[in-house]
């Protein structure tokens, strides 16, 4: 089976990434690459993609990792049903009841003018 997947290229400190479709077993790093379709730096978050190529694979089966995922769709590249798209996370906040934009307004007032006198007195 294939994998269409980032393969770390570039100088230490300055990572790019290729788009590369390889054995799904193999590593990334190490392993025989079919073809490479395409470029993408992280850094000026500029990605290269030859969309036919990248068509021709998927619709011969390539799996796309969720991040070549999401670098693909955002090319342009028409991706087949079967391509589950990667989910958006949000991140849930245990105590809100704890966040000072959710305190009631006095408690917040009193907590300022304590630090202020505490400042006062070590001064």
């Amino acid at each position: 089976m294939l994998a269409i997947r980032l393969q770390r290229v570039g100088r230490q400190g300055y990572a790019t990434y290729r788009l590369a479709v390889q054995e799904a077993q193999r590593h990334p790093s190490s392993g025989r690459v079919v073809a490479y379709i395409g470029s993408y730096n992280p850094h000026t978050k500029e990605a290269v993609v030859q969309n036919e190529l990248a068509e021709k694979y998927l619709g011969n089966g390539a799996q796309p990792t969720p991040r070549v995922t999401k670098l693909l769709a955002g090319a342009g590249v028409k991706l087949p049903d079967w391509v589950k798209k990667a989910d958006v996370k949000t991140k849930s906040i245990r105590h809100t009841d704890k966040l000072r934009k959710n305190r009631p307004k006095e408690e917040v007032v009193e907590e300022v003018a304590e630090q202020e006198s505490v400042a006062e007195t070590e001064n």
